[in-house]
């Protein structure tokens, strides 16, 4: 419903998709992206469901194949601190009780599970689909001060990595895409402290925050049948600040 969710909406919905469901946490976020994916001329639906319930996921994929028909790609975007990152205390991890290390590991881990389960039954009667995980480069390289964060994104790219053998045969094919600082809402109060972003900047590469953008065209090549021949595999996007073999 904003930021990169936002963005890969979009760029499906100006390269050919055949319609688009827009989910999130909150249904008016949902609604504003699908209104701008019906703008293009693309079908759009917008659907509130919490990812970390995995009936409710269930649920939204069945509405999702009765008003639009076969789902053909999946996304699994929703991340961070969970639906309501405000709630969530920061303090060490090996102080912080274990609700603060759910927030995490629900919404990043257990979502992409929950989704992915969701879809896959349909992909494989199709015999085709592509599933796309967003990580974070935290969960290829850990992050201090994010080490729950960096696990379930490590868990979540091994899970992909192993549905990818388990579905190639099925001609369904599974890719995560590793991120690093993008322009969105959550580093929000990076970007308004000069300082602070010239000393994150430092690390970088390219040295410029990504845009959300840059993560959408790698999400549209995976999902797309330029990317057929590419499974279990994680792609960082992420400015150069950190390199993968």
């Amino acid at each position: 419903g904003q930021g990169v969710g936002r963005q890969i909406a979009l760029h499906f919905a100006h390269n050919g998709a055949g319609g688009i469901v827009v989910n999130d946490y909150h249904a008016d976020r949902a609604e504003a992206v699908a209104a701008e994916v019906r703008a293009t001329g693309c079908r759009a639906l917008a659907i509130a469901a919490d990812v970390t319930d995995r009936l409710a996921v269930q649920e939204m994929m069945a509405r999702a194949t009765s008003d639009l028909g076969p789902i053909g790609v999946l996304v699994n975007n929703a991340g961070n601190m969970g639906a309501e990152p405000e709630k969530v205390g920061r303090a060490p991890f090996w102080l912080a009780p274990r609700e603060a290390w759910d927030a995490f590991i629900d919404v990043n881990l257990y979502g992409v599970l929950n989704c992915t389960s969701a879809v896959i039954p349909g992909m494989i009667e199709a015999r085709r689909g592509r599933l796309i995980t967003i990580i974070s480069d935290a969960g290829r390289t850990g992050e201090p001060g994010l080490e729950i964060y960096s696990a379930a994104k490590a868990g979540a790219a091994g899970f992909m990595r192993a549905v990818a053998k388990s579905l190639g045969r099925y001609t369904i094919t599974a890719n995560s895409v590793a991120i690093a600082a993008t322009l969105t809402p959550t580093i929000a109060d990076v970007t308004e402290d000069a300082e602070r972003a010239k000393r994150m900047l430092s690390h970088y590469t390219i040295r410029r925050f990504g845009e959300p953008s840059d993560i959408a065209n790698m999400v549209l090549f995976l999902a797309s049948d330029a990317s057929s021949w590419i499974t279990g595999q994680t792609y960082p996007v992420n400015g150069g600040i950190s390199f993968g073999l």
